[in-house]
C-alpha cells in the first residue's frame, strides 16, 4: 500500500479488547457467518465486553462453539438467528435465542432497508491489497450488506483469510476500526455419509445429466452426491455454499463450468465451509467468485442457468409434497435457508431439477420420515406446489403436477416399507387414495439392480425396469394406445377399458413369482410406457405363464424381444424352469417372438390358440 493508505490502516489499528469497547449498551450487533466468523472479535465480546448489556447479536450460521449464547451471558446478549446452528440450538430450545425464518435471498434487503437495524457489524478480512481493498473470503452471503449498512464496522484482518473474488471486497476506508488477528479460518467438514445417506446420495446422482450447473444445500446428503458424479462431464456450480466436496471433481475436470449459460467457468457462490486445503484452492483463483446472498439465491438468476440441479434436504414430507426442514414438531432445528431460493429457481430453470433429498426413517428407523400429515408445529418451506422430485434411499417419486392420489401413492413407493402399509392406511383414512388400494404384498422390495437400458436400431433408447404400484396411470394410458386388435389379441376378448379395478392387479408385483418390466421412453417427468413383459409363476410346475404388449405404434422396434428376452434372463436367475404362453392363432407377431428366443418351442392347439411350452435348458437346433 501507499503510504496514505498505511497510515490510514494504522489509524484505525486497535487491540480486540479496545475494539470491543467501543459497543454501545443495547446494541444491534452482527457477526460474519460460519467459517468466516471473526473469532478473536467474538471472544473479546464474551470475556472483556462487561460494559455491553442487552445487545441483539444477528447472524445467519454459527459454526463455533457460540459462547455468547451460553446462559451466563443472558443479561448480556440475546442471539437472534436466521439459521439455526449447533452452537445456539439450545439457547432457542431454552428461549434465550429468537429465530428469524426467512428466505437467504431477502436477508441483505431486510438489512438495507432498514427493517433490521444493524449498529455494529464484527467480520472478518483478508489483508488488504496494494489498492487498500479487502476480501471478505470465505463469507460474502449477507456479511457484505451488514457491512455496509452497519454504523460501526470492525474488522479483524487476517492473513490467513483467502482473498476471494467477486463481489466481496471493502475498502480500508469503510472500516471504522481494525483488529489484527493472525489464526486459522474455522474450517468444517460434514460427517461422514452411513450407510443410507451414501444410498440416498446415489439415487440423486441419477438425476444429473452432463452439462447441468449444481446446488448442493447445507448437509451431508448434498455434499455426498459428488463421489457420484466422477464419470459426468461439463458440470457446473451456482450454489449458495460448497465445501471440500468439490475439490476432486475441479481436479478431475469434472466440474469445469464450460457450459454453464451465466457465468461461464465461473463456480458462483456465497459462502463457503471447508478445510485449508479448500481455503488455499480459493485464494485468488478467478475459477471462483462469491457474490452476496441476494444476487447467488435470486430465483431469477437461479432460473438463468440451464439445467439447474438443486440438491436441498428434509426432515419430514407429507403425503401431499408438503416439505419441513427447519423444525422438529415446534422446536426449531435449523433454518429456511437457501432451499425455497434454489427449488423455485432450478423450477424455473430450462430442463432444472428442484430435488429434495432425507433418509426414509429417522431414531434409528423407529420412524418414518415420509408422513400422512406434518407433526403438529412443524413449518412448510417448500409448498407442495413447488416440490418436483423426492428422494430416498427406496427411490425417487416425481410428484410435480401429479394428484393427491398419485403424490400419495409416489411417495408411500419410496417410504421404508415398514411403514408403506400404515401410510396406505392413513391415506384412506383421509380419502387421498382409493379405498380399495392395495400395495404389493410385504417383503416386496423394489429390485433397482434389474434397471437397465435398451437402444434398438434407430438409435432411441429406453429405460428397462420392473413395473412399481406407482406405475398405474402408465399400463392405463399404455392399454388405451393399443387398437382394439391388439387388445384382443392380448387380453383374448374385445376389452374396451382398464378401470382401476383391473388396472390395480396389473402392478401388485412382488418381483418373484409375479414380476412384469416396462420399457420407458424419455425422462421425468415425460417418460412414456412403451411396453410390458410379464409373468406369472405356477408354483406346481415351476413354469411361468408370460406375456407381452407394445402399443401398435411402437411395434417392429426390438421393444418386445428385447423385453421377452431380459424376462427370460430374470426368470433362470431365480430358478424357473421355463414358460408357458397362450397366443391365440391370429397373433403371429408373438409367435415370431417366442420362436426368436432360441428354446425348442412345445405347441398344442386348441379352441382357437396355440399353448405354447419352453424350458430354459432346452435349446432348440439350429
Amino acid at each position: 500500500m501507499n503510504q496514505k493508505l498505511t497510515e490510514l490502516y494504522h489509524s484505525k489499528l486497535l487491540s480486540p479488547e479496545a475494539a470491543i469497547d467501543r459497543i454501545q449498551p443495547g446494541a444491534h450487533i452482527f457477526i460474519g457467518t460460519a467459517c468466516g466468523e471473526p473469532q478473536a472479535l467474538t471472544r473479546a465480546l464474551v470475556e472483556k465486553g462487561e460494559r455491553i448489556e442487552d445487545a441483539m447479536l444477528f447472524h445467519f450460521l454459527t459454526l463455533s462453539q457460540a459462547p455468547y449464547a451460553q446462559a451466563q451471558f443472558a443479561f448480556r446478549f440475546r442471539p437472534n438467528t436466521f439459521f439455526i446452528g449447533p452452537g445456539t440450538r439450545e439457547a432457542l430450545a431454552e428461549g434465550r435465542a429468537d429465530y428469524i425464518p426467512i428466505m437467504l435471498s431477502e436477508i441483505p434487503r431486510l438489512i438495507k432497508s432498514g427493517r433490521l437495524r444493524v449498529d455494529v457489524a464484527l467480520i472478518q478480512l483478508s489483508a488488504p491489497d496494494e489498492h487498500g481493498f479487502c476480501s471478505l473470503g470465505v463469507s460474502v452471503d449477507i456479511t457484505k450488506a451488514a457491512t455496509e449498512a452497519a454504523g460501526l464496522v470492525i474488522a479483524q484482518l487476517n492473513p490467513k483469510m483467502p482473498r476471494t473474488l467477486g463481489d466481496g471486497f471493502v475498502h480500508l476506508d469503510d472500516l471504522d476500526l481494525i483488529v489484527e488477528c493472525d489464526e486459522p479460518i474455522l474450517e468444517y467438514s460434514y460427517p461422514a455419509a452411513d450407510a443410507v445417506q451414501m444410498k440416498v446420495a446415489e439415487n440423486i446422482a441419477k438425476l444429473v445429466e452432463n452439462e447441468s450447473t449444481l446446488e448442493m444445500g447445507i448437509g451431508t446428503i448434498p455434499d455426498a452426491v459428488l463421489k457420484f458424479l466422477v464419470d459426468r462431464k461439463d458440470l457446473g456450480v451456482h450454489t449458495e455454499v460448497f465445501s471440500d466436496g468439490i475439490m476432486d471433481l475441479i481436479e478431475k475436470g469434472v466440474i469445469n463450468n464450460r457450459k454453464k449459460t451465466i457465468h461461464p467457468g465461473k463456480i458462483i457462490s456465497s459462502f463457503a465451509m471447508g478445510s485449508a486445503r479448500l481455503y488455499q484452492m480459493l485464494n485468488n483463483n478467478p475459477r471462483f467468485e462469491f457474490h452476496p446472498a441476494d444476487y447467488v439465491n435470486d430465483p431469477f438468476v437461479i432460473a438463468r442457468n440451464h439445467k439447474m440441479v438443486a440438491i436441498n434436504v428434509a426432515l419430514e414430507v407429507d403425503l401431499t409434497g408438503q416439505v419441513n426442514a427447519d423444525s422438529i414438531g415446534t422446536k426449531f432445528y435449523s433454518g429456511i435457508g437457501g432451499q425455497a431460493d434454489f427449488i423455485r429457481g432450478a423450477a424455473l430453470s430450462k430442463n432444472g431439477k428442484p430435488i429434495i433429498a432425507l433418509p426414509s426413517t429417522a431414531k434409528g428407523g423407529k420412524v418414518s420420515r415420509i408422513v400422512p400429515r406434518l407433526a403438529e408445529g412443524a413449518g412448510v418451506i417448500t409448498t407442495r406446489g413447488d416440490v418436483h422430485y423426492v428422494v430416498t434411499e427406496y427411490g425417487i417419486a416425481y410428484i410435480h403436477g401429479k394428484s393427491i392420489r398419485e403424490r400419495s401413492l409416489n411417495l408411500i413407493n419410496i417410504a421404508h416399507p415398514d411403514f408403506r402399509e400404515g401410510l396406505l392406511k392413513a391415506a384412506k383414512g383421509m380419502n387421498y387414495v382409493y379405498a380399495d388400494q392395495k400395495l404389493p404384498p410385504p417383503g416386496a422390495i423394489y429390485p433397482e439392480d434389474l434397471e437397465t437400458f435398451f437402444t434398438n436400431r434407430t438409435g432411441l433408447k429406453y429405460l428397462i425396469r420392473p413395473i412399481r404400484v406407482d406405475d398405474e396411470e402408465f399400463l392405463r394410458e399404455m392399454f388405451y394406445d393399443l387398437s382394439d386388435q391388439s387388445k384382443y389379441l392380448r387380453f383374448f376378448s374385445a376389452m374396451r377399458a382398464l378401470p382401476h379395478l383391473k388396472a390395480q392387479l396389473q402392478v401388485l408385483i412382488d418381483y418373484d413369482e409375479r414380476m412384469a418390466i416396462g420399457a420407458f421412453q424419455g425422462e421425468r417427468p415425460g417418460e412414456k410406457l412403451l411396453g410390458v413383459a410379464r409373468y406369472i409363476l405356477d408354483r406346481r410346475t415351476n413354469m411361468a405363464e408370460v406375456a407381452v404388449e407394445v402399443p401398435d405404434q411402437w411395434q417392429g422396434q426390438g421393444i418386445g424381444t428385447f423385453l421377452l428376452n431380459y424376462l427370460i434372463q430374470i426368470a433362470k436367475t431365480k430358478g424357473l424352469t421355463g414358460f408357458t404362453a397362450m397366443v391365440l392363432v391370429e397373433n403371429r407377431k408373438m409367435m415370431r417372438i417366442l420362436h426368436e428366443t432360441g428354446y425348442k418351442m412345445k405347441t398344442k392347439f386348441e379352441e382357437g390358440a396355440y399353448e405354447v411350452e419352453f424350458r430354459f435348458d432346452d435349446l432348440a437346433e439350429k
